[in-house]
């Protein structure tokens, strides 16, 4: 089953106005398939230690799939922070790794736009946000609902893929790959759980 809701991306934040001033702004970095076998290894003390070669301030972890909250100095969009993380990790571990960044707000919407409430109570764990540098395609998301002969639910809304594997992960053919081609950017899944994790961390 497809469900599309209004997509309603805000621009990636360049910082929230204050009497005419540009106030620094929180952003969750997402690393995309790191640790996940012997290459491209990221530990956490290189994940902050990376954020704060890049200028980023109050570097935080979560987890060991590559999670950063980081508050940005004023004028950084989503786009340069992601790069900045991404470029000062190679210098570090000698490999790219693809980065997407969320400021606080996006991410809030993401929560609030969650299409899938039930999921999100009683099967956090098999409930993935995919996120990707751009908006995912939703008529591409819907021709592979079509097409699809599993059970897995999908939704796109605020710009990202919501994915429920009613039946687990494991045995889902609605691989990244797959996702990625019908939703036309590379994407980076994390389940609920993280989802809900990371928005606790920004403060909202």
């Amino acid at each position: 089953m497809f469900t599309r809701r209004p997509l309603g991306v805000r621009p990636a934040g360049a910082g929230v106005q204050h009497g005419g001033m540009t106030a620094p702004v929180t952003y969750v970095v997402l690393l995309r398939g790191v640790n996940l076998g012997p290459h491209r290894r990221v530990s956490a003390d290189d994940l902050r230690a990376a954020a704060t070669q890049a200028g980023l301030v109050d570097a935080r972890t979560h987890a060991t799939s590559g999670n950063l909250v980081v508050t940005a100095p004023e004028g950084l969009r989503a786009p340069d922070v992601a790069a900045k993380v991404s470029a000062a990790l190679a210098e570090r571990v000698g490999t790219e790794v693809p980065a997407v960044a969320l400021d606080a707000a996006r991410l809030a919407a993401v929560v609030e736009a969650n299409p899938f409430p039930v999921a999100a109570q009683d099967d956090p764990a098999h409930l993935q946000v995919h996120v990707g540098p751009e908006p995912v395609d939703a008529a591409g998301i819907a021709r592979l609902d079509l097409a699809n002969a599993g059970r897995e639910l999908l939704a796109v809304a605020e710009g990202v893929l919501y994915v429920h594997y009613r039946d687990g992960i494991g045995r889902s053919r609605l691989t990244s790959d797959v996702l990625d081609r019908a939703a036309g950017t590379w994407t980076t899944g994390r389940n609920w759980n993280t989802v809900r994790r990371l928005h606790a961390m920004t403060g909202r």
